[in-house]
Formats: structure tokens, C-alpha cells, sequence
């Protein structure tokens, strides 16, 4: 089995800036992981590699120091990586991104089942993995929270639903986007780690996957930030200190002016 999973390098929660010009996040000089949503779906390819054999083919696009994200999984069991890598991808939206993936992953050879995680903590938008389904002409399940089982060409997984799960079936080759709930992701083993060191991380850029101009980057990106700024408090704010009883007590005499 052929698995292929989709991985973004994305700023520390705790450490987000925008560069005041391009109102983009700002990556230079910025702690940067791996995206949480992606870790998850990376371990469930893993899973199922030891399943039912096959490899599996880490893939980023991003800056090049986002070959760390491929190194680590690969130390986490992935067997190769691919870093989709070009100044010209900068600035792309979800669109863009889709489009840039999609050569990409065509680019490097046929997978059975492409994972990606639900979403990326830096944008929030959930839209890459069905965009690159729907860009690869791929049948595609979101939110899935198990995979039962693989058969005959086909595989079996639960949906997440805000009243419980759906099952859903849907033949191979097909895209998958996974919640946390999936599964609880390993940590590199040593023998993981040595091979990661070694491994040699192959850069495709735009002109390597026949990426048009046009469709990449800001170039390629139909929706754009135009405008970042703090929202202006609303009405009056008072802020309590000390334990938690002097903060009641100072809550108390406060509403008592509105009673």
C-alpha cells in the first residue's frame, strides 16, 4: 500500500507574528513544528503500513529549513520525504497550495491513500485537504476519527459527526483528513533518528512539478489577507486581581452598583 501524507511546518502557537507588510505570518526567525493535525496523520499512515506493507512518502511545501518536519518523520517511521520548495510559492492560499501539492504528488508517482491532518493551527481553514481531493479528482472523507480497515481495494472509516460518526466506505486511491482523536502519535525512535540524519531530502520547485506561473504563490491566490488589526474593545472592562476569594469579593461589590 502506497500511502502519501501531507505535512506543514507551522509557527509555535505560543511565538505568532505577521509581517506588517505582506500581512502574512511572519516565518523568519520564528519557532516553527510540526503541524499537530499532521502528526496524527502521519502516525495513521504508519499504522497502516505495518498493516498491510507498502512505504510511506512525507511531503511538505514550504521554506527550506521544513525538511526538519520530513526529517522527523521519517524518524517516526516514514521511509522518504519530498520538500515542494520555491520563492515563487510564497504567499499561496488555499487554492494555490491545492494546485501546488497536486503537481507535486503527480509528480513524484502514484499513491494508493494521500492523509492529511483536518486542519493546520496557523490558518485554520480545513480547506487543502478536500481541495487537493477535489484538484486530483480523488473521493475524499473528512474529519475521520478510525480507520476500520482496508479490503478489497477499498477503505472502511469513521467520520466524526457532532452527534456521533459516520461509517463511510470509498474505494482506493482515495484522500483521507484526520482529527486528533485518530490516534496517539509515537516519538522517533534512535534507529528512526539515524536514519532521518541520513536520509537525503529531494527539492522539487515550481519549474521540477511543471507548476504554471499563474497558479502559484500570490499569483495563483484568489483570496488574500488585505488588512490585520486588534478589534477595538467594546464597552468597559474591569479586571480583577488576587486568590480567587478576593476576586469574587471584588466581582460582589462591583455589582452591587447595577443592582
Amino acid at each position: 500500500m502506497e500511502i502519501l501524507v501531507c505535512i506543514k511546518q507551522v509557527p509555535d502557537a505560543k511565538d505568532v507574528r505577521l509581517d506588517p507588510e505582506t500581512n502574512t505570518l511572519a516565518r523568519e526567525g520564528v519557532e516553527s513544528i510540526m503541524n499537530p493535525f499532521d502528526r496524527h496523520a502521519l502516525e495513521e499512515a504508519v499504522r497502516l503500513k505495518e498493516a498491510h506493507g507498502g512505504t510511506v512518502t512525507a511531503l511538505s511545501m514550504g521554506p527550506p529549513q521544513a525538511e526538519a518536519v520530513l526529517r522527523e518523520a521519517i524518524g517516526c517511521g516514514a521511509d522518504r520525504g519530498f520538500l515542494v520548495s520555491d520563492r515563487a510559492f510564497a504567499g499561496a492560499d488555499t487554492w494555490a497550495t491545492s494546485y501546488t501539492l497536486a503537481r507535486a504528488i503527480e509528480t513524484i508517482g502514484r499513491f494508493d491513500l494521500i492523509l492529511c491532518g483536518k486542519q493546520a493551527i496557523d490558518g485554520d481553514t480545513a480547506q487543502v485537504g478536500p481541495g487537493l481531493a477535489s484538484r486530483m479528482n480523488l473521493p475524499y472523507v473528512t474529519c475521520v476519527q478510525k480507520t476500520r480497515g482496508v479490503t478489497d481495494g477499498s477503505i472502511e472509516v469513521e467520520r466524526m459527526m457532532d452527534d456521533g460518526y459516520d461509517v463511510v466506505r470509498l474505494p482506493l486511491p482515495a484522500l483521507l483528513t484526520v482529527v486528533k482523536d485518530i490516534n496517539e502519535p509515537r516519538v522517533p525512535s534512535l534507529k528512526g533518528k539515524m536514519k532521518a540524519r541520513k536520509a537525503e531530502i529531494p527539492v522539487l520547485s515550481a519549474a521540477d512539478i511543471g507548476a504554471s506561473k499563474e497558479c502559484i504563490g500570490l499569483a495563483g491566490s484568489p483570496t488574500r489577507v488585505v488588512n490585520v488589526f486588534s478589534p477595538e474593545p467594546r464597552g468597559d472592562r474591569k479586571i480583577f486581581t488576587g486568590t480567587a476569594e478576593e476576586q469574587v469579593d471584588q466581582l460582589i461589590e462591583h455589582l452591587r452598583d447595577y443592582l
